[in-house]
């Protein structure tokens, strides 16, 4: 083979290089950027399901309310009651495709956590997971179809660091809120996004509009409010595999170039 046609194929052979090079570099990112959206490959504390219902406690004692939070600060949004998860505790439920953060800052529902409601999120996430909106006047939820329970799935990212239940939520009148979990659940892996959540129905087939029961629970503990980051790992494996990328890239068309410019020379 003469020199010419040795930097002829040469040159074949980068270009055939910097397109595979682009073809799996994109294919990495494509990967990266959709377990960051789905959260496939998560590691997360727990993960379940249980009936949620709602509540607003701004301590006027409009919805029954016995006064503010636990935390001892105003009410907001994000702010889920749990009648055994250490406050502190961040997380997420999915319903029906939606998906809202939340951190237990309170402690409930009381008497309905006996019934299987193993969540009180407050009414302003509950608005948005369920297409209503929330009323000001009543601190309730308007335009959801009288929703006031839903199945939900629960995603557990980060426990509190103070006594509760590690675990399943169980009854408020288990008192699991008030010791330490020395044996807490096992982290685990989601596989797959949840994408099919509960159905809003209860056992007979119909649509749930019983409302939601007021919170009445007194027992006050302190919280600092925080909410939880996801997709970061995805982010930041994605500018690697950009970064590496384009630095490949950039190498096989140098080369190709040279090769180029050396096979003109020969020839001329």
């Amino acid at each position: 083979m003469t020199f010419a046609a040795r930097l002829t194929t040469s040159a074949r052979l980068l270009t055939a290089t910097l397109g595979l090079t682009l073809t799996a570099g994109l294919s990495m990112i494509t990967a990266g950027t959709a377990s960051a959206d789905t959260g496939e490959g998560e590691q997360v504390m727990l993960k379940g399901a249980t009936t949620a219902s709602y509540y607003w406690d701004d301590a006027s004692g409009r919805a029954g309310d016995t006064g503010l939070p636990a935390s001892g600060k105003p009410m907001q949004k994000g702010l889920a009651a749990s009648p055994s998860w250490p406050l502190m505790t961040e997380g997420y439920v999915l319903y029906k495709g939606r998906k809202a953060p939340f951190f237990v800052g309170d402690r409930g529902p009381g008497i309905p956590s006996n019934r299987g409601i193993m969540l009180d999120l407050d009414a302003k996430t509950f608005a948005d997971l369920t297409g209503g909106e929330f009323n000001a006047d009543t601190l309730g939820v308007d335009g959801n179809g009288g929703k006031g329970h839903i199945k939900v799935t629960y995603v557990i990212t980060k426990w509190g660091k103070g006594v509760g239940k590690k675990n399943h939520p169980v009854p408020f009148e288990t008192r699991a809120w008030s010791k330490k979990d020395r044996n807490p659940a096992e982290p685990v892996m989601l596989a797959t996004s949840a994408k099919a959540e509960p159905r809003d129905e209860n056992k007979s087939g119909k649509a749930e509009t019983e409302k939601a029961t007021p919170k009445t629970d007194a027992v006050k503990t302190r919280n600092v409010a925080s909410t939880s980051n996801t997709g970061e790992a995805g982010g930041i494996f994605s500018g690697f595999a950009l970064g590496g990328l384009l630095i490949a890239a950039g190498g096989a068309y140098a080369g190709r170039h040279i090769l180029c410019e050396r096979l003109s020379v020969k020839r001329s």
